[in-house]
């Protein structure tokens, strides 16, 4: 390819990104492709450090500061890892980005979706996803595929991840395009197989 092409995997806690990003890779590597699977926050080097922030410091967070850190990371993310590796004609894989930020820290922590819209743009230079994929679980199945062992995130209470949850289906209703949504309760193998459709429509 003589340009990447950049797809992210949204969704809540326990829906199944985690599992289906590696299939995905997995597909492509063996179909010949260069790819880079990645992550939001904490991809790696100063990444790192502020996931380590984000998800397990045990004293308050304002949700603006929250916001900013993990605007803070996308920043350092996009522009020294994933623009690098589009430029490169490598297929990025990225478990979370903007739109995450804008169904938890918008949708979720009620804070101005037009403005976290704002920041985003600033923190990617404007780029966007080709393709985004959401996997949508409802939050009942979800906390119970989290299980007991909890992150600051993953600790925010059903009605903070029942707003999530709308946030997503919602940002896929303003950008059908861009972002499609998947009913995460179907098989493993079954949501690989969509997947796989959604994305061999972007070569």
């Amino acid at each position: 390819m003589t340009k990447g092409l950049f797809i992210t995997f949204e969704g809540g806690d326990g829906c199944g990104k985690t599992t289906q990003i590696k299939l995905i890779d997995e597909y492509l590597q063996n179909k010949g492709y260069k790819t880079l699977l990645t992550r939001e926050p904490g991809s790696k080097g100063l990444g790192i450090k502020l996931r380590e922030i984000l998800l397990n410091y045990d004293g308050e967070v304002s949700p603006t500061c929250e916001s900013f850190l993990f605007l803070a990371d996308r920043a350092q993310h996009v522009d020294c890892i994933i623009k690098p590796a589009l430029e490169a004609g490598v297929i990025v894989l990225c478990d979370r980005h903007t739109d995450s930020t804008v169904a938890y820290q918008g949708y979720g922590r009620g804070l101005d979706i037009e403005q976290i819209h704002r920041l985003n743009k600033i923190a990617t230079s404007g780029l966007k996803p080709d393709l985004t994929i959401v996997l949508d679980v409802d939050v009942e199945t979800s906390q119970a595929r989290v299980g007991n062992e909890k992150d600051r995130m993953e600790s925010a209470g059903v009605e903070f991840f029942e707003r999530v949850r709308n946030g997503f289906l919602e940002i896929a209703k303003l950008e059908p395009n861009r972002v499609k949504v998947i009913d995460s309760k179907q098989s493993i193998e079954q949501i690989h197989q969509q997947i796989l459709e959604l994305i061999k429509n972007e070569f």
